[in-house]
């Protein structure tokens, strides 16, 4: 490291986040090495750092032999000020290197509210920021992720995105692009075609012609080529146990947020809540055995000590194996001192059994998401839990000495009244009744519920992405009247910043046209959105109203069920006629079962086969 950037170090919050060295990172001989990829997350190091997708991706490609990937992270503003005044690039954890020098960049697209971040990334390594402004000298940029469900808004920044699962799609394109380089036939417009040709879940928005009716919907998309898909199809690892997990990880030096082992059990999700994106684009439910994950749990820890292993997934408790897989663990992880964390719990299959065998977990608290304060409006959403189910789980919690619940709530939803909002205190005040009612409480102690509420957000993909998201003199209004129904001190309400979410819904829903936007923001030096501190709603308003565009057109207009969507040119493995017929019977206020109890023809398992079939139903 040289004097310069071990002085700069000395003067910017948490140096950790920008040393490098870190023991398990990969170093290899760049004289041997035909494809160089820097995946780039655009947040800090310590949220970075804690991606499980990213730590996937990086040990796949470094498979490779002939391929170096490579990490960044967007570095906070202290660190930008610093690197603007000494005009220092930004550069790779691994080698130091500048991204000029990278044949590819890769950034995996979490949260609308990052876009800010992606392009300030590019404009800090030097970097065009429009797709139309780089040649062949600079690399080719790469998106992935949630977000590349519907990339339109940034599509214009981008040379083509992986829309699904990346262990395979990656490595095909570094093998393209070696391949088309050693035949002396690459340029970066003729392996954009090849790779849109030849790859599939690879969308090249350049290839792309989208038009527009007078009123602003979108028209159609045409490729301009016979030979490329007119529809972009996810891809999917259909043999869980089978793909790649990293036997060892980075390690930090500094603390980031999720320091742990991260045990990925299943993707997909059985459920069907009406609001949530990722239960629709992460179908079909594929599990791992708890063999496998309970070998690869061992070789984490053993490599990293860690002492918590948290099992991820959307449902934790919707593994089949569960039981099995937990009684597993335990035999090695009790005597090594080693908790386990299940996130993601459903009220409806929490039980005793379960609370018992993570009663090792250091938090004293548990979480769950009835999300609607009455059983119509849980109806409406398709939650499937009940009231009882919600109490059920507590009187367990409170049994077993905890004495704090955090319940999570939406508020906007479709459907919703003030009474459904009045519902959520009434939960809560029932819950506190329930503490009171258990006989082997910790009396020691008061109860404690914190409900938090979010904003209802409509997403690409879901039943109700064709709904409007409520005003947000409407939405101030809701958070007002459901603290006034809130009385009790034993009650704390926390909710979202409803100027944030109205952002995030007009960047969910977005076309092509939102690019100029963003790049006046990015000009104008917006950065770290997601975060309170530097969010500031009225330059987003402005400069939304600078380039001609109306937020309220994407975010609190209700989108014609036969409308042309942004995202319609991908295909995200379920169909429309499904999520239509889901929000039809929102608005009956009919239910559908889970995936086990009865297939409801969402049309995701015709991506794997029969292997990716949801266990226990033939489709």
């Amino acid at each position: 490291m040289n004097k310069q950037i071990s002085s700069i170090l000395k003067s910017v919050s948490k140096p950790g986040r920008y040393s490098g060295g870190e023991y398990g990172q990969i170093i290899k001989n760049k004289e041997q090495v035909k494809a160089r990829f820097a995946f780039c997350f655009p947040d800090t190091y310590e949220i970075g750092m804690s991606n499980l997708g990213m730590r996937i991706l990086y040990g796949v490609l470094n498979r490779e032999e002939d391929v170096w990937c490579e990490r960044v992270y967007d570095p906070w503003i202290d660190m930008q000020s610093k690197m603007k005044e000494h005009g220092l690039p930004l550069c790779a954890c691994e080698s130091g290197d500048p991204l000029t020098e990278f044949d590819m960049l890769g950034f995996t697209l979490q949260y609308e509210m990052s876009y800010t971040n992606v392009l300030n990334m590019l404009e800090l390594a030097g970097i065009p920021l429009w797709q139309k402004d780089r040649d062949d000298s600079f690399p080719i940029i790469i998106g992935g992720g949630p977000c590349a469900y519907n990339p339109e808004p940034v599509a214009d920044f981008f040379d083509l995105f992986n829309v699904g699962e990346g262990e395979e799609m990656l490595p095909e394109l570094c093998r393209l692009y070696i391949r088309m380089k050693e035949e002396g036939r690459y340029t970066k417009e003729a392996y954009l075609h090849e790779a849109a040709r030849t790859i599939s879940g690879i969308y090249v928005p350049s290839l792309y012609r989208v038009s527009y009716h007078e009123d602003g919907t979108v028209e159609s998309y045409a490729p301009i080529y016979d030979d490329i898909p007119t529809k972009i199809t996810k891809r999917i690892m259909t043999d869980m146990d089978a793909s790649y997990f990293p036997d060892q990880l980075v390690m930090p030096y500094i603390e980031t947020v999720h320091d742990r082992v991260m045990l990925e059990v299943f993707r997909g999700c059985i459920r069907g809540c009406r609001f949530c994106q990722a239960g629709i684009i992460y179908r079909p439910v594929r599990e791992k055995s708890p063999e496998v994950l309970n070998e690869q749990a061992k070789c984490l820890f053993e490599a990293t000590g860690y002492d918590e292993i948290s099992l991820t997934s959307l449902s934790i408790s919707d593994y089949t194996h569960l039981e099995e897989l937990t009684d597993l663990l335990l035999e090695w992880t009790d005597e090594n001192m080693v908790s386990l964390s299940l996130p993601s719990l459903r009220v409806d299959s929490f039980t005793k059994e379960l609370m018992d065998k993570i009663a090792t977990v250091r938090s004293s608290s548990l979480t769950f998401a009835p999300e609607a304060g009455t059983q119509r409006l849980r109806d409406v959403i398709n939650k499937n839990v009940r009231e009882e189910d919600l109490l059920r789980a507590v009187n367990v919690a409170f049994e077993a000495g905890k004495n704090t619940v955090k319940l999570y709530f939406m508020s906007g939803l479709p459907t919703e009244t003030y009474e459904d909002l009045a519902g959520i205190a009434e939960l809560a005040n029932h819950v506190i009744d329930a503490y009171y009612q258990c006989p082997t409480r910790n009396k020691a102690k008061k109860p404690q519920v914190t409900i938090s509420v979010s904003c209802f957000i409509p997403k690409p993909f879901t039943p109700f992405q064709w709904e409007a998201q409520d005003s947000l003199d409407t939405l101030a209004e809701k958070q007002e009247f459901l603290g006034s129904k809130i009385t009790d001190k034993k009650i704390r309400y926390t909710h979202h910043d409803a100027k944030v979410s109205r952002i995030e819904a007009v960047l969910a829903r977005g076309d092509r046209r939102l690019a100029p936007a963003l790049a006046l923001a990015c000009r104008e030096g917006f950065k770290f959105d997601a975060w309170d501190e530097c969010f500031d709603y009225d330059r987003w308003i402005s400069v939304m109203e600078r380039c001609g565009l109306d937020p309220a057109f994407y975010a609190n207009r209700k989108f014609g069920l036969d409308e042309v969507l942004p995202w319609d040119i991908i295909d995200c493995g379920v169909s429309k006629e499904f999520l239509r017929r889901e929000h039809d019977r929102a608005y009956a206020e009919s239910t559908t079962p889970n995936c086990r109890e009865k297939c409801s023809g969402c049309g995701a398992n015709k991506l794997g086969g029969e292997r990716t079939c949801c266990p226990k139903i033939k489709h």
